[in-house]
């Protein structure tokens, strides 16, 4: 009998095309991809892959297992989907990926109403890489929470056969110690009076790189004076500590240290944030129930840092 899994590791290395850029995908060792392979090629009884000095491609026999694949994933998904509905009872283990913001504002409001469920299990995990969409795809999660600075629909475009929710839009905000000068909210928050501040920010990488890269474009460069520091939870207890002052998305003052007071900024960079899953697990009463818990987690979210993302005032 085929490994489901191991198949899907085949579509993914027909998609990526090196064994290498399969495990970057799915946050796996190469040697692990290979060896799955390899045990895929002795489940089949044919070689799957042509392997050189310079890499791997899939044979003719590769080649017609990777186009029967998808079919085969998605029937098997379907059927158990079918089987839940009839059920109309929320049983199982939902897998959910989140960027790692996304993961420490909504975990603490999944637990109550997924809790109601005895039959199922949720799995949170954080990952530091964007492959959320690539993990769901690949049938690793069931959902991903995901973040787009692009201001386009995913939907419209290359993960067009997926079904993304959009959760929230959350802002860039303005971070400062509370004892700072621009802590005040008589002052006004001007930019480009700020390029001699002293700023922490995140490495060049890191999602939320594009959103202060994007602000200070707007001003002419960057400050004069910048340190680079991995993880927006890092950069806040800094700032907190006096250190600098931030750039962060809104999202990250959801469980951020004390000490900080967030300001508005004028028109600030925005990121969307989306839960992505594949069309036929929606007929799971498990995954619908997740779904609809993260909906309410993220209305919650936007309750808690509203006043701030629609200009009330600074928080602290």
């Amino acid at each position: 009998m085929l490994d489901l899994r191991r198949l899907q590791l085949l579509r993914e290395f027909s998609l990526r095309g090196t064994i290498v850029a399969t495990a970057n995908a799915l946050g796996y060792t190469p040697s692990a991809v290979s060896q799955q392979l390899s045990a895929l090629e002795r489940e089949t009884g044919v070689a799957l892959l042509d392997r050189s000095p310079r890499g791997a491609e899939l044979t003719d026999a590769g080649q017609l297992l990777v186009s029967q694949a998808e079919k085969i994933l998605t029937m098997v998904e379907a059927t158990e989907s079918v089987l839940a509905e009839q059920a109309d009872i929320a049983l199982g283990v939902v897998t959910v990926t989140a960027f790692p913001t996304a993961a420490v504002a909504f975990a603490p409001l999944l637990a109550p109403p997924l809790r109601r469920h005895e039959g199922m299990q949720l799995v949170l995990r954080q990952t530091l890489l964007a492959t959320g969409t690539q993990k769901v795809r690949a049938r690793e999660v069931d959902i991903a929470i995901v973040d787009d600075w692009s201001g386009r629909h995913p939907a419209r475009g290359a993960d067009s056969a997926l079904h993304h929710v959009h959760l929230l839009r959350d802002p860039m905000v303005l971070a400062v110690p509370q004892n700072h000068w621009l802590a005040e909210s008589s002052v006004p928050i001007v930019l480009d009076r700020l390029l001699n501040e002293s700023w922490i920010v995140a490495p060049e990488g890191e999602r939320s790189r594009y959103g202060t890269d994007t602000l200070f474009s707007e001003v002419g460069g960057p400050p004069s004076a910048t340190w680079e520091f991995e993880g927006l939870g890092t950069i806040l207890s800094l700032v907190s500590k006096g250190i600098g002052i931030a750039a962060v998305p809104a999202l990250a003052m959801v469980g951020a240290p004390a000490g900080l007071t967030y300001r508005r900024l004028p028109a600030p960079p925005e990121r969307d944030v989306y839960a992505v899953l594949r069309p036929s697990s929606l007929r799971r009463p498990s995954v619908r129930v997740t779904l609809e818990a993260l909906e309410q987690a993220a209305r919650s979210v936007e309750e808690e840092i509203g006043p701030l993302t629609t200009g009330e005032g600074p928080m602290r």
